[in-house]
C-alpha cells in the first residue's frame, strides 16, 4: 500500500474572517484596533502553515499575543536604585497628573477663557502653579524640555553674539548631544573660560567685552569633578552686568535637605540670575518639560521669539505639570523621603512569599541614586530583595517586567523606587519567573 499523501496545511489555516468573528478578537479590536487584532491573527496563521500551531487554536494564540493596549510600551517596576531612571522614562507621574492628562486627552480650555468665550493665555492655569512654586520669579514660561529653554534662551539674546561660559561646564547631555553644540546651532559664538576643574572671576571678567549677549552657568548634573577644583556662584556672576542664565538642570524648585548640593531654581533667582532653566521630569517629578524663570522682560521677549510656537508644549504636558505643582507629593518626592526601616519591611514581606514558594531569597542594604542628570554622587541608603543573578534577565520578560540590577552575582530589586503599590506586582513576576 502507497503512503497516504500529507495534507496541504495552507489548505488547513482558518479563514481570517471566520477567526476574526471570534468574540474575543472583535472586542480587542474595539481596545486596542483592527489592524493590530489582524497583525496577531496573522502571526497565528502562519505558525499552522509551518506545523507549529493546530488550525482549532489560531484565535487563542492571537488572543494570547495581543498586547494589552494599542501602543508598544511596556509598563515595568523601576528596581534599578536609580529612582529617575532616564531609559524608564524618568519621573513617574503622580495619580493627580494621571487623572489631569486623562481629562485633559478630550476637548478642554487650554486657550479659552470660559468666562468671555474668547481666547485665552494657553496653559495659564499650569503657568500660574509654576509661579506659585517658584515665587522668586517674576515670570515664567513652559517649554518640551530643558535643551528647547537653552536653546529658546540663546535664540532669543545671543545670535550672532558671544556667551561666556566656564570650560568644565560644556557637558554631555546624554545620546551623544552635547551643549556647546547646541548652543551653536543657534547661532551663538562661545567663548570659553577657565580649564576644566578651575574657574575663577577673573577669567569671566577678561572674557565679557561689547559682544557679550549673556554668561552661561551650566550644572554638571551627570558627573562629579573633585579634588583640585574651583568654580563661580550665581551670585558673584550676576554682578558682572551682563545676564546670568542658570541652567540648574534637574529640576529642582526650591532647595530639598537631602540633597543640600543640588542647586535649585529659587535659590539662583535670589543670587541675581536672570533667567533660570530646569527639566520637568527629574527631580521636579513631572511630565517632560522645559521650565523657563525669570526676569519678566526677559520671558516675555523668550515668549513672544517667533521659534517659541515650535517649542510649545501639548495640553497634555500642561495638565500634568499643573497636576504635578497642586497636587500631593509625587512618586519621586516619596522615593526620596520614605525610610530605610520602611523599605526593610517591605523587603521582608516580599521575600517571605518568595522563600515560601522555594526561592533563594534574602534581604540586604543597597544603595540607590537620583538619576536622570540630578544629584550626582549623591548615594541614598536603601533596601533590596535579592535573588539568583539569572533572575535579572526572566524577570523583564515576566508579564509586567520587572527591571533590578546584578550586583556581586545577585539580582538586586531595590525597593526605593518601587511604590508600596508595585510590591505585589514585583512578588508576583518572581514567582512567574520561578515557576517557569
Amino acid at each position: 500500500m502507497g503512503t497516504a499523501p500529507t495534507p496541504d496545511r495552507r489548505r488547513q489555516v482558518p479563514r481570517t474572517d471566520a477567526v476574526l468573528a471570534d468574540p474575543r478578537l472583535r472586542s480587542a479590536a474595539e481596545r486596542v484596533g483592527p489592524e493590530v487584532v489582524k497583525t496577531a491573527v496573522r502571526g497565528a496563521q502562519e505558525q499552522v502553515r509551518t506545523g507549529d500551531l493546530a488550525p482549532e487554536s489560531v484565535a487563542d494564540r492571537a488572543v494570547e499575543t495581543l498586547p494589552a493596549s494599542a501602543t508598544s510600551m511596556r509598563a515595568v517596576v523601576n528596581a534599578t536604585g536609580v529612582l529617575v531612571h532616564t531609559n524608564l522614562g524618568r519621573a513617574p507621574l503622580s495619580a493627580a497628573a494621571v487623572d489631569a492628562v486623562r481629562i485633559a486627552a478630550g476637548n478642554t480650555d487650554v486657550e479659552l477663557d470660559l468666562s468671555t468665550g474668547r481666547r485665552g493665555r494657553r496653559g495659564a492655569a499650569a503657568l500660574a502653579a509654576l509661579a506659585a512654586a517658584v515665587p522668586e520669579a517674576d515670570a515664567v514660561h513652559v517649554v518640551n524640555n530643558n535643551a528647547a529653554a537653552l536653546v529658546l534662551a540663546t535664540t532669543a539674546l545671543a545670535v550672532g553674539r558671544e556667551i561666556v561660559v566656564s570650560r568644565g561646564e560644556l557637558v554631555e547631555i546624554g545620546d551623544g548631544f552635547r551643549i556647546p553644540d547646541l548652543l551653536a546651532a543657534t547661532g551663538a559664538r562661545l567663548r570659553e573660560v577657565g580649564t576644566t576643574n578651575r574657574v575663577h572671576v577673573d577669567d569671566y571678567v577678561a572674557a565679557i567685552g561689547p559682544d557679550t549677549a549673556m554668561v552661561l552657568k551650566v550644572h554638571p548634573s551627570n558627573f562629579v569633578v573633585s579634588g583640585f577644583t574651583s568654580q563661580v556662584g550665581v551670585a558673584e556672576l550676576a554682578g558682572l552686568g551682563v545676564p546670568v542664565v542658570a541652567d540648574v538642570g534637574s529640576g529642582l524648585l526650591q532647595a530639598h535637605p537631602l540633597l543640600p548640593d543640588e542647586p535649585d531654581a529659587g535659590t539662583a533667582l535670589r543670587a541675581g540670575a536672570a533667567l533660570v532653566t530646569a527639566s520637568g521630569d527629574k527631580l521636579l517629578g513631572g511630565p517632560q518639560c522645559g521650565l523657563l524663570l525669570g526676569d519678566r522682560d526677559l520671558v516675555e521677549r523668550l515668549r513672544r521669539n517667533p521659534i517659541a510656537r515650535a517649542l510649545r508644549v501639548d495640553k497634555l504636558t500642561l495638565a500634568a505639570l499643573e497636576a504635578t505643582l497642586r497636587g500631593t507629593a509625587t512618586p519621586v518626592a516619596q522615593m526620596l523621603s520614605v525610610g530605610t526601616d520602611e523599605l526593610d519591611r517591605r523587603a521582608r514581606r516580599v521575600a517571605a512569599r518568595l522563600v515560601a514558594a522555594g526561592i533563594d531569597t534574602t534581604v540586604v542594604s543597597s544603595l540607590a541614586t537620583v538619576g536622570g542628570g540630578g544629584a550626582p554622587g549623591v548615594q541614598l541608603a536603601s533596601v533590596a530583595v535579592s535573588l539568583p543573578a539569572d533572575f535579572a534577565a526572566r524577570l523583564r520578560h515576566a508579564n509586567i517586567p520587572v527591571v533590578g540590577r546584578v550586583e556581586d552575582g545577585r539580582t538586586l530589586l531595590d525597593l526605593r523606587g518601587v511604590s508600596v503599590a508595585d510590591d505585589a506586582l514585583l512578588t508576583a513576576a518572581a514567582l512567574e519567573v520561578a515557576a517557569g
